[in-house]
């Protein structure tokens, strides 16, 4: 099994949680497939532990993807790397899928010369935002992520200290409001793709926001929103 290959002229591919249809998503060797391939980003989730620290998983809990099954926030970080993942099939001797941390998942986009497109899970203090960017400032590898969330005060925190970093709001669905509170902040928008138009996607380049949109797997979709201009497209497997 391989990616799909599309013609994706000027849009821009990210390798949602890695080449995740190839690979168990959200692990170094996801990162990796994604790195050796064409893709312009890699994103990923980060949560924070129980003593402070942050790791990289989706979910709040580590069962779908672990054979343990471990709330990440009531978790020690010693805890949740200890785990080992399971493979698509179940297997359990795959002893090098573990949930990552910050600095490989950087160090991976780094060494590849890709985007990481950090997606901050849940909510963040404002102090918690700025730990992150100095790891990430710590590696030199700032100007090169893409910061995404759901929770907008992430963003304002992640905003008030670094003015010109690269955020895009993530929502499942577009409102007449919403280029309001995108510019308020400069903010880019990060949608699920069955709530994007043409005329929305022309109303939101319009008002100067770069649009990604979410999870595209079906080429047919995907060549649709490229005919529209979409800026990027997160994927598990287009390419």
């Amino acid at each position: 099994m391989n990616t799909i290959k599309i013609d994706k002229k000027n849009t821009k591919m990210i390798a949602h949680r890695g080449v995740s249809k190839l690979e168990r998503e959200n692990t170094n060797a996801a990162f990796i497939a994604a790195g050796n391939r064409s893709y312009y980003g890699i994103e990923t989730d980060i949560h924070k532990t129980v003593d402070n620290n942050y790791i990289i998983i989706h979910d709040d809990t580590t069962g779908r993807v672990a054979i343990d099954d471990m709330v990440v926030e009531k978790s020690t970080f010693d805890t949740l790397r200890s785990l080992i993942l399971t493979d698509f099939d179940g297997a359990k001797n795959r002893s090098d899928l573990r949930l990552p941390t910050l600095e490989e998942y950087i160090n991976i986009n780094k060494k590849y010369e890709k985007y990481a497109v950090l997606e901050l899970k849940n909510a963040f203090t404002e102090e918690e935002i700025h730990e992150i960017c100095a790891r990430i400032e710590a590696l030199d590898y700032m100007d090169h992520v893409i910061f995404i969330s759901f929770a907008y005060d992430n963003l304002v925190y992640l905003r008030r200290k670094y003015p010109n970093a690269t955020a895009q709001f993530l929502t499942s669905k577009y409102e007449p409001c919403l280029i309001e509170r995108l510019k308020a902040w400069n903010l880019d928008l990060d949608i699920r793709h069955n709530a994007l138009t043409a005329e929305i996607l022309q109303e939101l380049h319009a008002a100067g926001i770069t649009v990604n949109c979410w999870t595209v797997d079906e080429p047919e979709r995907a060549e649709e929103l490229i005919s529209w201009g979409v800026d990027m497209i997160t994927t598990n497997i287009l390419e």
